[in-house]
């Protein structure tokens, strides 16, 4: 993989669909999402101007699971509201060994000695969630999570000033990415609040409205408002040693000795919601709590206030 100066396009309708010479959501989407995948290893690398990097995986499986997160039969891993002409989805990937290292290019901007950033965990497991329209197949919403058990992690402080380094080089293209995302994401509400017109047409006739009812709101249930991203670490413990007495000449000598801090965190959880408007209702967060409506007001209030300067 290859970062991008400029964000691509949207890839449109779904590979799968237009194979199958369909071009809604149908049989060749069903018989997809319903394999098991096991892969003994994978090595992704990942290419940019300042720097590359390897993510290593072992025995990673793939498979759909129920809104429950558990392997279930498969007709009840997805869930379709035909009134709405929308289909939830879930998945979960799991592996034992995951392995990340990045070091800097031979001609970017970072320092000529570096140390290779390197991160070694145990088993995990990511969860998707994906919400996407029956008439073609476009994702309108999607919730990862990124579930790690306990994590020991030693860094220098030489690689933490080289991991902040390799974020900053990547912060301008994730702009451009997100700026592209946010600026299609209206068009993607609008149609998928009109497009379900089509479906009901034929939809009504053959279920009682109590069917529907129902299945409205176990939609209702599992439904994802907008897109959200979450890492949840069960307990990390963070490691930052000095090693700077190591490159000086002569600090050995002099018996200079750098010093070291553990940081230890339990229950680390971060949730980014990219598609958020300011002063909109927080309810459907994860981890929402009655603090956050002090928050919503606040928010609102500046909102409303730069509003008024703008109309002005």
């Amino acid at each position: 993989m290859r970062t991008c100066e400029e964000p691509r396009p949207p890839n449109g309708q779904s590979p799968i669909a237009l194979a199958a010479g369909q071009s809604e959501y149908g049989f060749a989407e069903k018989v997809v999402e319903g394999m098991f995948i096991v892969v003994n290893s994978i090595t992704i690398k990942i290419h940019s101007k300042a720097f590359h990097a390897s993510f290593e995986l072992w025995q990673l499986q793939g498979y759909s699971v129920n809104p429950n997160w558990q392997q279930s039969d498969l007709r009840l891993t997805r869930i379709t509201d035909p009134q709405r002409g929308e289909v939830l989805t879930f998945k979960e990937l799991t592996w034992q060994t995951l392995r990340i290292e990045a070091d800097a290019t031979d001609n970017g901007d970072q320092d000529p000695v570096t140390t290779p950033l390197r991160l070694i965990t145990n088993q995990g497991r990511i969860q998707i969630s994906l919400k996407r329209r029956t008439k073609d197949c476009n994702v309108v919403a999607s919730k990862l999570m990124f579930l790690l058990d306990d994590l020991l992690w030693v860094l220098t402080d030489s690689q933490l000033k080289a991991m902040m380094k390799y974020a900053e080089s990547l912060s301008e293209a994730m702009e451009k990415s997100a700026q592209q995302r946010k600026s299609l994401a209206p068009e993607s509400v609008q149609v998928s609040e009109f497009g379900p017109c089509a479906q009901q047409s034929w939809a009504q006739p053959f279920g009682a409205s109590p069917n529907a009812t129902s299945i409205g709101q176990y939609f209702d249930k599992h439904d994802m408002k907008e897109s959200s991203y979450h890492l949840l670490i069960s307990r990390l413990d963070l490691h930052i040693c000095d090693d700077s007495h190591a490159r000086e000449s002569g600090a050995l000598k002099h018996g200079m000795l750098g010093g070291a801090i553990q940081l230890t965190f339990r229950r680390m959880a971060f949730d980014y919601y990219p598609f958020h408007r300011a002063g909109d209702a927080c309810k459907h967060w994860v981890r929402y709590s009655e603090a956050m409506e002090t928050r919503g007001q606040w928010a609102k209030k500046l909102v409303s206030e730069f509003q008024s300067k703008m109309e002005k």
